[in-house]
């Protein structure tokens, strides 16, 4: 992957997430955090993976849906490049699988601390 590929993805990013929070009009857009964005080589693809703090996840990625076209025009200028990918928005389950290892080594924790304890 070029340096140059991962700079625009980068851009994507911190670009994405100011439309999201000050020009969408959408409120469930405004509890979406972008986690990660990749852009296929042929800038044909551009992956959105994204989380959220509070909401309904249907709502959510109807609003996306329904938002799509918007938010590519917004982010159009703004990467200022030769072709603008279609936009392909997932939902990362990174954060709910990093808390739910958390939450077996914890429990694995108190089990050992029960069983040291007899």
């Amino acid at each position: 992957m070029s340096i140059q590929l991962k700079r625009l993805e980068k851009l994507a990013l911190k670009e994405l997430s100011i439309i999201l929070e000050g020009e969408a009009k959408n409120p469930y857009l405004h509890y979406i955090t972008i986690t990660e964005v990749r852009i296929t080589n042929n800038l044909s693809f551009m992956t959105i993976y994204y989380t959220f703090y509070q909401g309904d996840k249907d709502k959510i990625e109807k609003a996306l849906e329904e938002s799509n076209s918007f938010l590519r025009s917004a982010l159009a200028p703004r990467l200022n490049a030769r072709k603008m990918p279609e936009l392909i928005f997932k939902y990362d389950t990174s954060l709910e699988y990093g808390n739910h290892i958390e939450k077996i080594l914890m429990d694995l924790e108190k089990e050992n601390k029960e069983k040291e304890g007899k």
